[in-house]
């Protein structure tokens, strides 16, 4: 079996920001507390997984922590689990925190990737994203980051905002493609849950991108951003060549095994799912109380598992096997009819969608399932 996924989700934020749908909180109280919760949750999971190679600390704002409270987790990780030589071991920063002193000591905690959660380089959508920082802060992080001898560093964006025209997004993607990340996201905004956007949403005031400007937006990053050397590897992701992909996250595309540790975190063995309590104190208490924070689990059907497999593997390049829908009555026939179409590209044994395809990655499943 392929070495697992650790994640740990850091649930605390100075602020919230009107879009964002991830559980958190915006104090910093019971930081102390949800540490030593942590570890006792590593020590419950001790002998759950054998072998882990990424480890991915997210939120949250997880760059709000001290770095001695960083160190602290890394350490504890390394006590509690076994990690490969050569892990990859990332961070989500706000580009806000990431000030050359505290960069280069989280570079000493091992932490050998920073996921900048940078959004926009224009000061308008940062302040309508409730953003806390500014343009010039996330390039001097970025800069930062280079500085203290990061070399595999990624940049999230995000496009579809309010009054933002097609010629400010470009002026994004040539800011990031000039810095020259290893990795670069690029997600359309999502108006989600209960979340502020979702009130202005349903009082008129926010509406998302219509599907028309949508492919526009969602096909000129693409040709962009290869244009200036990154492989589109993902509907959202973008990297400086095969190493530079999220090794980590494609845990999550594949249905490799990943634990999740921390509120709302989600795990996965290979067949059943679960994940944890989206409340801080209660999370808490659990553990306190000697027992997993579990929530809920469920395992999948084997048509469930299908239907998933070949939803995660048509969101990325490397698509699906053919093996993985020879069995599903009509589903060959649908994927001649959406190859003729310009959606999928068959091969002997294989299956990959194109850049059309991408662009509609979650109905493609549903259609080669016959649900469509």
């Amino acid at each position: 079996m392929s070495p697992a996924g650790l994640y740990i989700h850091i649930p605390f934020c100075k602020s919230k920001c009107p879009y964002c749908d991830f559980y958190s909180i915006a104090s910093t109280t019971l930081i102390s507390r949800f540490i030593e919760s942590l570890e006792m949750e590593m020590a419950l999971y001790k002998k759950s997984f054998p072998l882990f190679d990424t480890l991915y600390i997210g939120g949250g704002t997880p760059s709000l922590l001290d770095t001695g409270v960083i160190a602290r987790i890394i350490e504890s990780v390394r006590a509690a689990f076994k990690i490969t030589e050569g892990a990859e071991i990332t961070i989500e920063a706000n580009p806000g925190d990431m000030i050359l002193e505290k960069v280069r000591e989280i570079k000493s905690t091992g932490i050998n990737r920073v996921n900048l959660g940078v959004q926009s380089f224009n000061d308008n959508d940062l302040e309508f994203l409730g953003r806390r920082n500014n343009a010039a802060q996330a390039e001097q992080a970025f800069y930062n980051l280079q500085d203290a001898g990061f070399n595999n560093t990624g940049i999230d964006l995000i496009y579809g905002l309010r009054d933002q025209s097609i010629k400010e997004w470009i002026k994004n993607l040539e800011k990031a493609a000039f810095l020259g990340p290893e990795h670069i996201s690029c997600y359309q905004l999502t108006i989600e849950g209960k979340t502020v956007f979702s009130a202005m949403k349903n009082k008129g005031e926010l509406h998302e991108l219509s599907e028309e400007s949508s492919s526009e937006f969602f096909l000129l990053t693409s040709a962009i951003l290869e244009k200036k050397g990154y492989l589109h590897y993902e509907v959202s992701n973008f990297a400086k060549g095969l190493e530079h992909r999220s090794r980590h996250n494609m845990k999550y595309w594949k249905r490799t095994p990943y634990l999740g540790l921390g509120p709302s975190a989600h795990s996965f063995d290979g067949k059943k799912r679960w994940w944890s309590h989206s409340s801080v104190k209660r999370y808490c208490t659990c553990l306190e109380e000697g027992f997993l924070p579990i929530e809920d689990f469920e395992c999948l059907t084997p048509e469930q598992e299908t239907l998933e497999k070949i939803s995660l593997g048509l969101r990325s390049s490397g698509g699906i096997k053919t093996d993985d829908i020879k069995n599903i009555p009509g589903a060959m026939e649908c994927a001649a009819r959406l190859e003729y179409t310009g959606y999928l590209k068959i091969t002997d044994d294989s299956i990959v969608p194109t850049k059309k395809g991408l662009l509609v990655a979650d109905r493609l499943p549903l259609i080669l399932m016959g649900d469509a």
